[in-house]
């Protein structure tokens, strides 16, 4: 029987931002948590401990960390929210340890060359820089999620063998991390893909511990997602307004939009644990913020309100 809910890890604060031309202050980025938390979300990957050199967005990811933990302690935020942060090596795992995190993730591609543009180094190289932030994980008691790139295609090579990724994706698995979140970073990926490549990952990682990513670059996210859906998968990051973009992504847009897949889910009958009003009130905020209107298609229409009825006058 199929499960009639499913869970939404926000990325607008890290995957979202860490594209936007405008940068935001530790204090609006504590605030766009807050209001997202308000509007029923759970889980919130909440910065990236980088070096600002590269992705300056992400920089004082400490700072938003202290204020939101401060807010938690406050009782403004509730103890229940989980947060995370990204970390690329032991350096910025270091920087998690001393923020107080209890979740961190770590990033391999499925791309030799997407690899080595955006981290720097090997597929193989990256395996080796987990292994110390593994170590320190499991020594300090922090939950570790794994992301999957290009697991559909890459903007350098073209297609990805799935071969590849299922193998990739046994080698994460592992290293120990509780969930696997499979990329679509360039949002090339359509459903008889997806079908295919979850069908395999399925039987080499169970699929509580799989989750979804997908960018919207052509328009196929919500479908890619209603297709894992049906392959079992129940967890999927999203984006409020569809935020973002991969800097080293040429073309890609942003993760699918929160409200999107929300009131996709909804008209299923499938909870979310999210309020559809409470995230829409969020995007003329934020578009305020970064100077810019948001992609989400439900976030510029809104709910279906109706104009009344036609009277034909006779």
């Amino acid at each position: 029987m199929k499960k009639k809910s499913v869970v939404i890890v926000e990325m607008g604060l890290r995957d979202g931002l860490q594209n936007e031309k405008h940068v935001l202050d530790a204090d609006t980025r504590v605030e766009f948590a807050r209001r997202l938390i308000e509007a029923g979300t759970k889980r919130v990957e909440i910065g990236a401990f980088v070096s600002p050199q590269w992705v300056p967005q992400m920089a004082g990811t400490a700072d938003v960390v202290a204020k939101a933990f401060g807010e938690q302690n406050a009782g403004r935020i509730p103890k229940k929210i989980e947060f995370s942060v990204l970390v690329p090596n032991e350096r910025g795992m270091q920087d998690a340890i001393n923020s107080g995190v209890k979740e961190i993730a770590i990033f391999a591609a499925c791309s030799e060359s997407f690899s080595l543009k955006n981290i720097n180094c090997s597929i193989d190289e990256s395996f080796k820089r987990f292994e110390p932030v593994m170590a320190l994980a499991k020594k300090h008691k922090i939950k570790v999620r794994g992301y999957l790139s290009t697991c559909f295609g890459c903007p350098f090579e073209g297609k990805v063998s799935e071969a590849k990724v299922v193998k990739l994706a046994q080698r994460m698995n592992k290293l120990g991390v509780y969930e696997i979140s499979i990329g679509d970073t360039i949002g090339v990926a359509d459903v008889g893909q997806v079908r295919s490549l979850f069908k395999k990952l399925k039987k080499v990682v169970p699929v509580k511990k799989l989750a979804g990513h997908f960018h919207d670059t052509r328009g196929q996210a919500l479908a890619n997602i209603l297709a894992a859906f049906d392959m079992g998968v129940t967890v999927f990051d999203t984006s409020l307004g569809g935020l973002g973009g991969c800097p080293y992504a040429p073309g890609a847009t942003g993760n699918v939009a929160t409200e999107d897949v929300v009131y996709m889910f909804h008209g299923m009958g499938v909870k979310t644990g999210l309020s559809l009003e409470k995230l829409l009130a969020i995007d003329p905020w934020m578009s305020e913020k970064i100077q810019h209107a948001l992609p989400s298609k439900v976030g510029k229409v809104g709910m279906l309100k109706p104009l009344g009825k036609v009277t034909v006058s006779k």
